[in-house]
């Protein structure tokens, strides 16, 4: 029987942040996303974010499985204006469809002006064919992963499934546990050796945003990890916020795995060029830290976290334990208490960080 989905209690404030980290692998963890995969499944994750009204603060495209640091955001209060609906419609259905859908609103707009009908009844029921699929995290993932499987099994020639059973999500607290879980997906390509700075993988949140240009998705991708990085300050996702000191900040976050050498020399010419060399901690160094029992929380990113894609809430004591209390129902008459230590390779996060599930294997 499969365990109802963890959401967030209060996912339809205006007020509090709702952040869930989303994360499923190909069946039998095939690797089959190359480039042009990946190039796909990023064109539709944007897709449905003009769609949804969801925003993907940080995002991880790798060849067998994905992470998505997803913000889902309520449905504003008074709903939407038709012409915010047709925007919306128009990310994802082409031109033809938008244009009838309008001409069903201006006909029903018609029949209001008349009194011949009550906009309660013939508006709403012509935005609720749409809205239902809006601000909602099955919806948005249902809709991504399936429009990806379609054109994935149409290009390659194959039928079935393609995702293994259904993909894992986990609350997470806005502040130190959103900026944490962005800069761990974003270090995907780093735990698994393929680049040494996260800002050279093109199929990353990070390096859409340092390599994406002034505009469009590389503006976007700036725009979410700001939000991801300041939401619990108030930030919104606006990419002219990414400059300076958000950038600055969450860069060292990245790279504290590393260390970065900066050497001068005068070209021939006589202009001065500054080269930036990084090395990586040493293996050996990292199976130390495990054995000890002490790695230290920025370089305990470069470990596979498990609390992360299993753990159900991650935050503070508080905010866990207050999910706890709002999931009474779910848990035995003898647990007490939400919040659980997390252990093994992260147990450096500690006490910042807790989780709502008390793992006890596969947790390094």
């Amino acid at each position: 029987m499969r365990q109802a989905r963890w959401l967030a209690e209060w996912r339809n404030s205006q007020s509090k942040p709702v952040f869930y980290h989303c994360f499923s692998r190909v069946v039998d963890r095939r690797h089959v996303l190359g480039p042009r995969e990946k190039e796909k499944f990023r064109a539709l994750m944007r897709i449905y974010e003009k769609f949804s009204g969801c925003r993907v603060t940080s995002y991880c495209l790798m060849a067998n499985h994905f992470h998505l640091l997803l913000e889902v955001p309520p449905m504003p209060q008074d709903g939407l204006t038709d012409a915010e609906l047709l925007q919306r419609l128009s990310a994802l259905y082409n031109p033809a469809f938008v244009a009838t859908v309008a001409k069903e609103l201006a006909d029903a707009r018609q029949l209001v002006k008349a009194g011949l009908a009550e906009e309660s009844i013939v508006v709403a029921q012509i935005h609720e064919r749409f809205t239902y699929r809006m601000h909602d995290l099955g919806e948005f993932m249902k809709g991504l992963l399936q429009r990806y499987t379609q054109w994935h099994n149409r290009v390659h020639e194959r039928g079935g499934r393609l995702w293994e059973d259904r993909f894992k999500s986990v609350i997470v607290e806005d502040g130190v546990a959103a900026r944490t879980m962005a800069a761990y997906i974003d270090l995907n390509p780093v735990r698994a050796g393929i680049v040494t700075d996260p800002a050279e993988y093109r199929w990353s949140s990070y390096g859409e945003a340092i390599g994406g240009g002034a505009r469009g998705n590389g503006k976007t991708a700036r725009a979410g990890l700001v939000r991801a990085w300041g939401a619990h300050k108030g930030m919104l996702a606006d990419a002219a916020l990414w400059s300076g000191e958000v950038s600055r900040a969450y860069r060292k976050m990245l790279m504290a795995h590393a260390v970065e050498k900066t050497s001068e020399s005068i070209d021939r010419d006589g202009s001065l060029v500054r080269k930036t060399t990084r090395k990586g901690i040493a293996k050996d160094q990292v199976a130390k830290e495990q054995r000890d029992g002490e790695i230290p929380f920025a370089r305990m990113l470069q470990h596979r976290i498990r609390y992360f894609t299993d753990g159900a809430v991650i935050g503070s004591r508080i905010f866990v334990d207050e999910a706890f209390a709002n999931s009474r129902s779910r848990f035995g008459p003898r647990r007490n208490s939400g919040a659980r230590k997390m252990r093994g390779d992260a147990s450096a996060a500690g006490p910042l960080l807790w989780s709502m599930r008390d793992l006890r294997k596969g947790i390094g």
